[in-house]
């Protein structure tokens, strides 16, 4: 779950301990472009305030109007739909003639929303199972493979909540800190690992599961799926190198390391000396990052969050070479004409 999202549960839990009334409205389908996901949330009170949102903005102000006179004085959810004609999508403002389809809960339950967020604090991986014609939901356990589900004809939404995708970061020093933060809104659940004393209280980030134990040993110990991102920071080949062996023969979708070419080129070397393949050390992603000219530990960091989501995605790397001087040069004489224009 999204910190967007989040902020939605917990605003609207706020509204209903109030005494407010509260709809909830999820996206169950998309066709075409959207900005926002399956399961994304908006919520809205009785007065019109709303947080979240299912579309971006292009559909908002007509679903708060239908909320207020239509959806809201119900007892049960409804389903609303965007975009059924090219004329209804140009008027809404949804690109490429897309299609957006809600469902709305007029009444949705706090007790069951409490429980969900403590699941979700607890980071249990949760659906939950909204009979529509009822408006009534059970939550269930689930597990990184499930997903999003709508089913029109059963008339039954399965939302998932919980941190799907997960990130292992070797090393405690100041770019693991900069890295896990923005991890962490990207709704990744991060497990920081690093043995040497002069990092033993962590890094300080709450939500943050931090490990003191040898890296090889906590990436075999930890369960290690395809829905997990595996990068070494400490810049010690003695650590990082054993985290790699260990990680290069796991199912990890994103494997990457600190380093220059260079050292990432006799890391390689060093990795050729151990049971790996040629196939499984080609997986290493060195230097860590898309090549974007950052310099500093933030932006490191926004580096290596924006490769990982690349491949998260499955998209292609379209930054990965660095530039050569002539184009570096010219990058700069194009970004200092236009400050000064």
């Amino acid at each position: 779950m999204d910190s967007t999202d989040l902020s939605v549960l917990r605003t609207c839990l706020q509204w209903l301990e109030a005494g407010r009334r509260v709809a909830l409205a999820t996206v169950v389908q998309t066709w075409g472009s959207s900005p926002r996901p399956p399961g994304a949330w908006l919520a809205m009170r009785d007065d019109g305030q709303v947080v979240g949102s299912v579309s971006g903005g292009c559909v908002e102000d007509d679903l708060i109007a239908r909320i207020r006179t239509d959806i809201l004085p119900r007892e049960t959810p409804e389903i609303v739909t965007y975009g059924v004609t090219k004329e209804e999508a140009a008027r809404f403002g949804l690109p490429c003639g897309g299609t957006l389809r809600l469902v709305v809960e007029p009444r949705p339950d706090l007790a069951g929303l409490h429980a969900l967020l403590s699941r979700i604090e607890q980071k249990t991986m949760t659906i939950r199972e909204l009979d529509i014609d009822s408006g009534k939901f059970e939550l269930l356990d689930a597990s990184r493979g499930d997903t999003f589900g709508f089913d029109g004809d059963a008339r039954i939404m399965r939302s998932f909540y919980g941190p799907r995708w997960r990130m292992v970061l070797i090393g405690a020093g100041q770019l693991s800190t900069y890295v896990a933060q923005i991890a962490l809104g990207a709704d990744y659940e991060v497990m920081v690992v690093d043995p040497r004393e002069e990092f033993a209280e962590g890094i300080g980030i709450p939500g943050v599961d931090f490990r003191t134990t040898m890296p090889d040993d906590t990436i075999v110990e930890a369960g290690i799926d395809n829905h997990t991102a595996i990068i070494a920071l400490t810049h010690d080949p003695k650590l990082d190198d054993m985290a790699l062996l260990e990680a290069l023969k796991s199912p990890a979708f994103y494997i990457g390391a600190l380093g220059s070419r260079v050292n990432t080129a006799k890391r390689k070397e060093r990795l050729a000396l151990f049971d790996l393949t040629p196939e499984e050390i080609g997986r290493l992603h060195g230097p860590v990052g898309l090549y974007i000219g950052a310099r500093t530990p933030p932006e490191m960091a926004i580096s290596i969050l924006a490769e990982v989501t690349a491949a998260k995605y499955a998209v292609p790397f379209m930054q990965k070479r660095e530039l050569s001087e002539d184009e570096l040069e010219s990058r700069r004489t194009s970004i200092n004409a236009m400050s000064t224009a």
